[in-house]
C-alpha cells in the first residue's frame, strides 16, 4: 500500500511496529489503571521508588520518560495524597529524595496485579521460548541504539 520512493513502508518498518505496540501497550495499562485512579506515569512513578527508594525529580521523570516539570506536578499530587514523602528541605544542592510511604505502597500492589495481568495477556499468544526471544531482541535493539553502534553490518 505504499508509494514507490515515499518514506518508509509503514507495513515493513519495525520501528513503526514498536511504536504501534508501545501505544496499544500504553492504552491497554491505562484501562486497567484508570480504575484505580492511577495513570502509566503514576505508576511508572510508584515503581521506580519502590525498586529504588530516594530518587530525585530528575532521576524520576527519566525513569518514568517525562519531562521534569510534569514529574514534579506529579510528585507533588502525589505527596498531597500522602503516598509520596519528600523532606522539606534538601540536604545537598537542590535535590528532594521521594520516598513511598505505606499507602503508597499499598496503591502501587493493587496498581503492579493489574499491570501485570495487561502484560500477561500481551504475551499469551507466545511460547516461552518466544518470550524469551523477544526480550532478547528487545533488549539488543535498546543497547544498539543507546551505544550508538554502526549496526553490526558485516554484509
Amino acid at each position: 500500500m505504499s508509494q514507490k520512493g515515499v518514506g518508509v513502508d509503514l507495513d515493513k518498518s519495525l520501528g513503526y511496529l514498536l511504536k504501534e505496540a508501545s501505544s496499544a501497550l500504553r492504552a491497554a495499562m491505562e484501562e486497567v489503571l484508570r480504575p484505580l485512579g492511577m495513570s502509566v506515569t503514576h505508576y511508572s512513578c510508584l515503581e521506580l521508588l519502590a525498586q529504588r527508594p530516594g530518587l530525585s525529580n530528575s532521576e524520576l521523570a527519566r525513569g518514568a520518560f517525562v519531562t521534569r516539570q510534569t514529574m514534579n506536578v506529579l510528585l507533588q499530587s502525589l505527596e498531597r495524597e500522602g503516598q509520596v514523602t519528600r523532606p522539606a528541605e534538601a540536604s545537598v544542592g537542590k535535590v528532594l529524595p521521594a520516598r513511598l510511604t505505606p499507602r503508597g505502597r499499598r496503591s502501587l500492589e493493587k496498581a503492579t496485579a493489574a499491570v501485570r495481568s495487561v502484560e500477561v495477556r500481551m504475551l499469551s499468544g507466545m511460547t516461552e521460548a518466544e518470550q524469551a526471544g523477544a526480550f532478547r531482541s528487545l533488549q539488543g535493539m535498546i543497547r544498539s541504539l543507546r551505544d550508538g553502534g554502526d549496526g553490526g553490518d558485516a554484509g
